[in-house]
């Protein structure tokens, strides 16, 4: 009867869209089963985007060095009331320490594509600790700067020091988050991989020490 062929031959197509009977469906964008796994991984949004977010962050802290370190420059060369100041000794120590937590910080991203992870967790450490060992050092300027009777309102030269060594720890403590931010973090529940959190992390740091020591030939010239 030509009912019972039709029902016969549409069968088997609807077997077939039903995945053998099983009533499953494609998984989303998201992942199957609402669980956000691809495969049973986390997925991950592009990585590109982050690195992104880094390079505006760097631009626009360059940005707003800019403007005091062109004032600095101007009053250094103009004004009759400028008092060049003497530049704590220690500083020149801290920028040594900076420097080398940039050193341990790049070896530690080579340790990780290596891949050797147990000697990157030693490297980063380190570059933790020299970083904290920075700020501590910079505190002991400023407290050798206040000893000597040089606070920020004392002349020109001293409040641009302030000024910029007070900035520079504030977005260096950024940096520093960062590296605690990847020593701790689950990046197998995160929407950053590992790799690219070292790499904008190591990006932010090595901009940080360059800033640095420009900020300090800056105030020594000066």
């Amino acid at each position: 009867m030509p009912g019972t062929t039709d029902t016969q031959d549409t069968r088997p197509i609807v077997t077939d869209l039903g995945g053998g009977g099983s009533g499953s469906r494609p998984p989303s964008r998201g992942g199957g089963g609402g669980g956000g796994d691809r495969g049973g991984r986390h997925w991950k949004p592009p990585q590109r985007r982050f690195s992104t977010a880094i390079t505006l962050g760097m631009v626009s802290i360059s940005v707003f060095f800019l403007v005091p370190c062109a004032a600095f420059i101007v009053l250094a060369h103009t004004s009759k009331a400028w008092v060049p100041l003497h530049l704590p000794k220690i500083l020149w120590l801290n920028t040594a320490i900076l420097v080398a937590s940039s050193y341990t910080l790049e070896q530690a991203r080579r340790r990780l594509l290596a891949p050797d992870v147990s000697r990157f967790r030693k490297l980063w450490r380190v570059s933790t600790v020299l970083g904290i060992a920075f700020l501590v050092g910079q505190m002991v300027a400023w407290l050798q700067l206040t000893a000597s009777g040089l606070y920020i309102a004392s002349n020109q030269a001293a409040s641009f020091f302030y000024i910029f060594t007070v900035a520079h720890a504030v977005h260096l403590m950024g940096g520093i988050a960062g590296l605690l931010f990847v020593a701790v973090r689950d990046f197998d529940k995160g929407n950053i991989s590992q790799v690219s959190a070292v790499k904008i992390t190591s990006y932010y740091w090595h901009f940080m020490d360059g800033l640095w020591i420009f900020l300090l030939l800056l105030l020594y010239l000066g």
